[in-house]
């Protein structure tokens, strides 16, 4: 009985090993003539792949239903807990806007009353015109910007030039329908401000870099890197409190500013009109002649008796 299963095995396995053979010869066969009906444009073979696809496609969007069913599952489960962490955020942050709303409301009735305890005379009301950068001429000697509008649009020398960030420079020269603005940044700037924390005043001087200096500040101040910088009003050119930068560096007696605007995407300006006449005009005539309309008419000598 051994002997019998003995041989059998014998002769099953050069069997075995034919099938093996004869079936990657088949397999290879097969790919070899896929190959080449993918390759073929006849008309019978365009049919046959036509067939197939449309008896095929019906079971693949079968198939298919699940995974996009699943996938979208575990995407709305996703959102779901995005969702959650979101609503946390909001609802700290609405806390928090609540707080402040409460603090603002107090301090605006605060200011109200110290007002109409000290009889304050407002600031009067600023006007505005927005206008696009048509000519950037920074270089190394000179930081300006030429923007599309002048005179015919109401703009006079010694108005402030602000962005969303902050304040970028004054009216320098005022044509037609043109005008130049003097950034900060302009070695030829000087800025009444700031420091908005110890309201130690000082002047922003540019150096053609973009980082502007402060000039006469008092010795043993204690600014820090990180202060805010805001005009401070003097000599009438620009209102008090406009925000002008941080301070980024104090060194060897040497205090840099960096400035809110950026000036690689500064497309427009908004040129504003606060009313103010801290600038003189660059024609002499035309300032002495403006002084003598406005000072008062001499009084006529007393007659003799």
């Amino acid at each position: 009985m051994k002997q019998r299963t003995g041989s059998a095995l014998r002769l099953a396995s050069p069997l075995r090993a034919l099938v093996h053979r004869l079936a990657l010869v088949l397999v290879m066969a097969a790919a070899i003539g896929v190959m080449v009906l993918g390759r073929a444009n006849g008309p019978m073979v365009s049919q046959a792949r036509t067939a197939v696809s449309d008896a095929v496609a019906p079971i693949l969007g079968a198939l298919s239903e699940p995974v996009s069913f699943a996938e979208g599952l575990f995407a709305n489960l996703e959102e779901l807990v995005d969702l959650r962490a979101e609503n946390a955020r909001l609802r700290i942050e609405r806390q928090r806007l609540v707080e402040w709303q409460n603090i603002a409301q107090r301090l605006d009735a605060e200011n109200r009353e110290l007002r109409n305890l000290l009889h304050f005379v407002p600031d009067p009301r600023s006007s505005f015109i927005s206008a696009r950068v048509i000519g950037d001429h920074t270089g190394a000697f000179v930081r300006e910007v030429l923007i599309s509008a002048g005179e015919k649009s109401g703009l006079r020398k010694g108005q402030a030039a602000m962005t969303g960030d902050g304040l970028a420079g004054r009216v320098s020269e005022v044509g037609t329908r043109s005008a130049r603005v003097l950034l900060l940044t302009d070695i030829n700037s000087r800025v009444p401000v700031m420091v908005e924390r110890t309201r130690d005043r000082a002047i922003l001087a540019g150096d053609n870099s973009n980082r502007p200096q402060l000039l006469y500040l008092k010795p043993g101040l204690s600014i820090q890197v990180g202060d805010r910088v805001v005009t401070s009003g003097d000599g009438g050119a620009f209102p008090p409190g406009l925000p002008v930068g941080v301070i980024d560096r104090i060194s060897d007696g040497v205090v840099s500013v960096a400035p809110f605007v950026d000036w690689d995407h500064m497309e427009f300006l908004q040129i504003v009109d606060y009313g103010l006449d801290g600038v003189l005009s660059d024609d002499p005539v035309a300032a002495a002649a403006e002084a003598a309309s406005a000072a008062p008419a001499p009084s006529a000598p007393p007659r003799a008796p």
